[in-house]
């Protein structure tokens, strides 16, 4: 028998606001690739880019005491190829990808890079002050630092003794 030290639930992580957005992602993305795996239009010009969806870039969110940040994976793109939005709690990037050359005599034996339309939102875990947000693109990697409202940042509570 092996003995497994017990270790206390962390609670943060156990917030129902916190988990319907975090399920509501992950819904989101399940279903959005299920539906462009059947939505892919054969011909489209675009070389297997989903029918009504587009692309959709992988994306990261971490969360600290004063920051959201968010990184977005889209490679070979320009910065004024992107446009970004925030709107009622939600981040929205979109923007097209390209081809860059045209190969007009010769035949693809493999196409694998997505081209055409994206548009990607997701849902923030905390109000941010959209006065303050920055965002920067390097090496294909769109990163978006949010700071946090002071309402939405965790607060010490002092305790008195009587």
């Amino acid at each position: 028998m092996t003995l497994t030290r017990w270790q206390r639930p962390d609670l943060w992580n156990l917030s129902p606001v916190r988990r319907i957005s975090s399920l509501r992602d992950e819904l989101d993305q399940l279903f959005g690739h299920v539906v462009d795996r059947f939505l892919e239009a054969p011909g489209d010009g675009n070389r297997g880019t989903p029918f009504l969806g587009g692309w959709l870039p992988a994306v990261d969110i971490y969360e600290d005491k004063d920051n959201l940040t968010v990184k977005a994976e889209l490679p070979g793109m320009k910065k004024e190829d992107i446009s970004i939005s925030l709107h009622n709690g939600y981040l929205t990037f979109s923007g097209e990808r390209k081809q860059e050359q045209s190969y007009e005599v010769a035949d693809a034996s493999r196409s694998e890079r997505l081209l055409g339309r994206f548009q990607r939102t997701v849902s923030l875990p905390s109000e941010v002050n959209a006065e303050a947000i920055k965002a920067t693109y390097v090496d294909g990697i769109l990163t978006v630092v949010l700071p946090k409202t002071e309402e939405s940042k965790p607060k010490q509570i002092p305790i008195s003794v009587k």
